[in-house]
């Protein structure tokens, strides 16, 4: 059986989590932190999470590689459109998110959520990156009402857990969602895919974690 790698926190691991329940492929959890350990370093070359254990000692890094694998072995249930300007069209929407509002958010993360530092300089420059990711996101992104338009697709699987994230971080850094007049349409996306049983089991999970560690 297939084993996803990581923890219940990352994003990215949840990310494939949704994917592999939406597709209802059996899988199991084993929890794995980012790390430069040997151990580690032999099943994910760069020590990052998530990784697929697909038995036999094969692995699968960096988490669109692996949506990407789920979607060719297990083609019954896609979540790709058929096809293919609009399956270009759903990656197209995944790039934005990570390339352009995920990634420049995370490094508010440590500040935002964990208690970190964070220069002037550093704010100003995630702020303006943010701008632009969002203006050019929210030119591509449906939101009808699922993100990529009527169903959901491997776009929401990213969607469900970036942009809660994206949010969280702007207001808590800036006293302002980054995305601006686009704030309650996000948020009213975000609360209809938290009632997904795939979203809506993740999210459940990463609070229960999130509530063990505070615990130790």
């Amino acid at each position: 059986m297939i084993k996803l790698c990581g923890f219940a926190v990352s994003n990215y691991y949840n990310k494939i989590k949704i994917a592999l329940m939406e597709k209802g492929v059996p899988f199991e959890e084993e929890h794995w932190m980012v790390s430069q350990e040997p151990a580690m370093l032999q099943r994910s070359p760069m020590g990052k999470v998530p990784f697929l254990d697909l038995g036999d000692g094969q692995t699968l890094t960096e988490s669109q590689v692996i949506l990407e694998y789920l979607e060719d072995a297990y083609p019954d249930k896609p979540l790709y459109p058929r096809d293919r300007l609009a399956r270009a069209r759903n990656r197209e929407l995944i790039a934005h998110m990570e390339l352009d509002l995920e990634l420049p958010a995370r490094r508010l993360y440590r500040a935002a959520f964990f208690g970190g530092m964070l220069s002037d300089e550093t704010k100003q420059l995630v702020q303006k990156e943010l701008e632009k990711g969002v203006r050019a996101f929210m030119k591509i992104a449906k939101f009808s009402p699922w993100v990529a338009g009527a169903e959901f697709t491997a776009a929401d699987c990213a969607a469900a857990v970036h942009l809660p994230l994206v949010s969280l971080a702007s207001k808590t850094t800036y006293a302002a969602d980054a995305f601006g007049e686009h704030a309650d349409a996000v948020k009213a996306y975000v609360r209809m895919a938290g009632e997904r049983p795939s979203v809506r089991k993740t999210n459940e999970d990463r609070k229960a974690y999130m509530e063990a560690r505070q615990k130790k």
